[in-house]
């Protein structure tokens, strides 16, 4: 069979990468996406390297996202994610990627699916359609393009880029329908292996379960490469997302939890410590508010997902919570400083108390974003 090309843009957001297709270069039916999907990264490639494609072998780096006009009258544009697994032949849109969410707006100016500002910063309202909530990204422009250069740094991503402000408005609820899926603060989950764990389950930007570091025989000083060498340790916290899945309502058994790759996040949680990071540096425990390693998609992450981060911002300024359990005692609008293996990254939550429970007004984050390549991607199947 012949291949095909599509029109695609491979873009950096955050501190994940992905291809980005405008929705109507696609077949019109999201059925038919997963082929395509799947050729373009690499996948399946049990050698977990992805090389017959873009994928770069860890999760952060098997994805791609779909740009296209807005479905409902309050954004500019949607915004589809999708999650490629790297050894097996599946596509999960059961989550948002708040990372590359910093490459959408940028993208949609540039592409002109959205009209340049009359000013120097653009405000995008993206619809991200896995969740169905909105985020509000604000960015500078220069020369009529969604600026690249600037000052800020994040961890994980070698120099500085222009800063992109995102906001995750209302963000409580986003996969499950409640900021606590439970309506509890903590639970108790059974897990097989670990035997009985106390977490907290919490859906902001995403679904996420959080658990003490210490319950596991962890610090959260680890490196993701001793977590992967670990394979027991590893089948651990599988086994605790499978249940924590279903104890949210996102899976109906532990079978079919197995099949959704991407939520819910597993965070793993200590109190401010010194920790090696990736640079060879020393991360102080001055500087940190709480220390996490998390996992996504089954790796543990080389950095933080963003939603995950969101969640335990949010988590943080919960009373009775794990997090609020572990992280540095500080006003509730302070952000939070989360220590992850890169090094650092900075989250602000409006949280609130309200006769039905907690709510979260907003989850602000900074992030950079670059266009590494514009062109066709290539698949072999039937012309789109």
């Amino acid at each position: 069979m012949a291949l095909r090309a599509i029109r695609a843009v491979f873009m950096r957001g955050g501190t994940s990468k992905a291809l980005i297709f405008r929705a109507g270069d696609l077949p019109a039916d999201r059925a038919d996406w997963a082929p395509i999907f799947l050729a373009a990264m690499g996948s399946p490639d049990p050698a977990m390297r992805q090389l017959d494609g873009m994928g770069g072998g860890v999760s952060s780096l098997s994805k791609c996202c779909v740009v296209g006009p807005p479905s409902r009258p309050d954004a500019d544009v949607d915004y589809t994610f999708a999650q490629v697994a790297i050894d097996r032949p599946e596509v999960d849109y059961a989550s948002n990627c708040g990372n590359m969410s910093s490459a959408i707006g940028p993208f949609a100016v540039d592409e002109g699916l959205v009209a340049p500002p009359a000013g120097n910063e653009a405000v995008v309202r993206i619809h991200n359609t896995n969740t169905g909530k909105i985020i509000v990204a604000r960015f500078p422009m220069e020369d009529g393009r969604a600026a690249v250069t600037g000052d800020l740094a994040i961890d994980g991503v070698a120099g500085t880029g222009a800063p992109i402000r995102l906001d995750f408005t209302d963000p409580g609820g986003a996969g499950t329908g409640r900021l606590l899926p439970t309506g509890n603060l903590t639970d108790r989950l059974d897990v097989p292996g670990l035997g009985p764990l106390r977490v907290t389950l919490i859906d902001a930007a995403n679904p996420c379960v959080l658990v003490a570091a210490a319950d596991l025989g962890m610090t959260a000083t680890e490196t993701p490469a001793a977590m992967e060498r670990d394979t027991a340790l590893i089948a651990g916290i599988e086994a605790l997302r499978r249940v924590a899945s279903v104890r949210m309502g996102l899976a109906a058994d532990l079978e079919a939890a197995a099949r959704i790759i991407s939520v819910p996040k597993v965070g793993i949680l200590a109190p401010p410590a010194d920790a090696p990071i990736l640079s060879g540096a020393i991360q102080t425990a001055a500087s940190v508010d709480i220390l996490a390693r998390m996992m996504s998609s089954g790796q543990p992450h080389r950095a933080v997902p963003l939603t995950g981060a969101l969640c335990l911002a949010v988590a943080c300024r919960l009373p009775g919570t794990v997090a609020h359990d572990l992280v540095r005692p500080g006003e509730a609008a302070d952000p939070v400083r989360v220590g992850h293996p890169s090094g650092a990254i900075l989250v602000a939550a409006g949280v609130s108390s309200g006769s039905d429970g907690p709510r979260v007004s907003h989850a602000t984050v900074f992030r950079t974003a670059r266009r590494l390549f514009q062109g066709e991607v290539l698949h072999v199947g039937p012309r789109v």
